[in-house]
């Protein structure tokens, strides 16, 4: 674990120059749990060095599994017998992504406790999907206030309807489903990014999926799981939002390299009628054979809001880990844009922090925030709010912000961002990490 560091911002500077996409941080946890599903050696490349990820690997050497690190690639072997005795409470509850080990673990053992999870603070977010998904294989799931309490007799193939389209559940349900010789049916499904990486890797490993990219996914399950398997990691579309915002909210010309398109072009688009100028590349693929990557080129521009509310929606929607940065970039449009937070109970309440930095914002309930532009920016000290998303928002409109700002207590950002000072440093943003 590491210490509180923060991030010292000389704001109001323009940027310039390229950056390139980082790869997935939801992709890369979902496929580290995924690899307990093989008996044989994961390698999965090009493998985000971040805190979640680094969480992550915590817990499975605690499980004894083998994870060594070779240049940006891990490789994963599973030891001859998993023990949930020596697992790392501390990691697992700093991370809800540890409730992506539920699907595999349901394969190695028919009784286990794994601890609660922790991560972001965004108010309720329910674990109800996971337990409801599940239920349909055979597994019962009894929540308590630190832990999961997993129970199943046999396991059987299913068909599965999810009353959320959440991206965990469904991958959770994938998890089950791959591993129970049989057809099941996942309806309702997501089919957001890390859905369909999954879905990639699970392909690798032999197993047939149907619908990938749709809603509803049939998996031929296959009883033995034991493969030597390479896999890419795909590029990550919020880490390419975070630089589109840079961009707008600094009226910078900067260049995202690698960003998977199908999973922007929403975002895009509210962008394009708020006055964004920008230019799109050819597209190209992902070394995964899936991914669709362009370059994006933005512009300085004039921004005005979008006359319509902004909310997310399940793939292709917006995407809701995109919709935060609306929030920022709003602050820079002519007019007032509303932003609808729908998913989560508390989320738009982080969002008023802006105000500290000049915005001007009217928070009408937990979930709808109104941002009236342009607002001059001004430099302030921020404790870092405790969630990765409205995080960066804070950070992107110091970036904006002329004079000297103190982001404190960094984790939640370096929980999802590979590299970000030095990123934004190549550009030409004035930020330097501080440890105290």
């Amino acid at each position: 674990m590491q210490g509180e560091m923060n991030f010292v911002i000389e704001g109001g500077k323009k940027l310039s120059g390229r950056v390139e996409t980082s790869r997935s941080k939801n992709g890369a946890v979902a496929l580290l749990a995924a690899s307990l599903l093989n008996r044989g050696t994961t390698t999965l490349e090009h493998m985000p060095k971040i805190e979640e990820v680094n969480r992550l690997i915590e817990v499975l050497r605690s499980l004894k599994v083998s994870v060594e690190w070779k240049g940006t690639s891990v490789i994963i072997t599973p030891p001859k017998k998993i023990s949930l005795k020596t697992i790392d409470r501390i990691a697992a509850t700093r991370t809800r992504s540890i409730l992506m080990f539920i699907g595999p673990l349901i394969h190695l053992f028919k009784n286990f406790d794994l601890p609660q999870s922790g991560g972001c603070t965004l108010g309720l977010r329910s674990a109800r999907p996971h337990l409801m998904a599940l239920e349909k294989f055979g597994v019962a799931i009894e929540a308590h206030s630190d832990s999961y309490h997993v129970t199943h007799e046999k396991l059987i193939p299913a068909e599965v309807v999810l009353y959320e389209s959440s991206d965990t559940a469904t991958i959770n349900a994938l998890f089950a489903a791959a591993h129970i010789d049989g057809v099941s049916v996942i309806k309702y499904a997501s089919a957001n990014y890390q859905v369909q990486e999954v879905c990639g890797f699970l392909r690798a490993l032999g197993v047939l999926i149907e619908g990938i990219g749709g809603t509803t996914l049939t998996v031929h399950g296959i009883a033995d799981i034991i493969k030597d398997v390479s896999y890419s990691i795909a590029e990550d579309p919020t880490d390419a939002m975070f630089f589109i915002a840079a961009a707008a909210v600094t009226s910078s010309s900067i260049t995202i390299t690698a960003a998977p398109i199908e999973f922007l072009e929403v975002e895009l688009l509210l962008l394009e009628k708020m006055g964004l100028k920008f230019k799109i590349s050819k597209p190209r693929l992902s070394e995964n054979g899936i991914t669709k990557l362009v370059d994006i080129s933005i512009r300085p521009s004039t921004l005005v809001a979008f006359p319509e509310k902004i909310h997310a929606r399940p793939y292709p929607g917006l995407n809701i880990d995109n919709l935060p940065f609306f929030a920022v970039i709003a602050t820079q449009a002519k007019g007032i844009t509303l932003i609808h937070d729908w998913v989560y109970e508390k989320r738009a309440i982080y969002y008023t922090d802006l105000d500290r930095l000049g915005a001007r914002t009217n928070l009408h309930d937990p979930h709808r925030i109104s941002v009236e532009g342009p607002s001059r920016l001004k430099a302030a000290e921020v404790i870092c709010p405790p969630a990765l998303r409205p995080a960066t928002i804070i950070l992107v409109a110091m970036l904006g912000a002329k004079g000297r700002s103190l982001l404190r207590n960094v984790y939640s950002i370096n929980r999802g961002y590979e590299d970000i000072v030095a990123r934004l440093q190549n550009l030409g943003a004035s930020i330097e990490a501080h440890s105290g």
